[in-house]
Parts: structure tokens; C-alpha cells; sequence
């Protein structure tokens, strides 16, 4: 269910479109029956327009690639993991009350 800008991630090409990027990664673990998630995709669409070009977002359905899920503890989605250079730099878990400020902060400070 990516959105027109996001990247649908699998567990087979997360290290490549994920761990080996050049640029930042923020990736949303989501699922479709989440409530939430389906609250939060249009955010993320927004910003990986806005973004485009210095910060890859990528959305991983926790149903489907369960290995990639477990490796990384989700326990609740949405969760958002910020990626730089391979090594996971920042989260968010849920969707806030200023989620899209909240989210553009912190990937502000991985450009920064």
C-alpha cells in the first residue's frame, strides 16, 4: 500500500534499498487493519515528496515481511525507524498529536 512517493520495502531487498542507501532511510512498519498507519501514510507521502532526493521513506508491511519485523522488535505500529548509514539513528512510535512537525524534525536532524 505505498503511497504515490514511498517505497514498498520486502525482506529480501531491505538491506539493499535500506541498510546500503546513500541517503537517509525513514521507514514505516505499518500493516493494513492499522487505524493509525492509514492515518499516517498521507503524512509520509507528503514528506517523501517534500523530501525527495535527500531522504528515502520506505514502508514495510509487518504482516507480509515478518523477518525484517522481527529483526528490528516491532511491537506496535505504526513505528518509525530513521536510518543513516546502515545503523537505525532515531524513532517514532505511533502517530503523535504533531506527528508531521514531529516527524520533519527528526529527519531534519539526520540531514543536518
Amino acid at each position: 500500500m505505498a503511497e504515490g512517493n514511498t517505497i514498498d520495502v520486502t525482506d529480501a531487498d531491505f538491506q539493499s534499498v535500506v541498510l546500503e542507501s546513500d541517503t537517509p532511510v525513514l521507514v514505516d512498519f505499518w500493516a493494513p487493519w492499522c487505524g493509525p498507519c492509514k492515518m499516517a501514510a498521507p503524512v509520509l507521502d507528503k514528506l517523501a515528496g517534500e523530501y525527495e532526493g535527500q531522504v528515502k521513506i520506505c514502508k514495510v508491511n509487518v504482516d507480509d515481511e515478518r523477518q525484517t519485523a522481527m529483526q528490528y522488535g516491532i511491537m506496535s505500529i505504526p513505528a518509525m525507524f530513521l536510518f543513516k548509514d546502515g545503523q537505525v539513528t532515531d524513532q517514532i512510535n505511533g502517530v503523535t498529536p504533531n506527528f508531521e512537525s514531529d516527524l520533519k524534525a527528526k529527519i531534519e536532524a539526520q540531514l543536518g
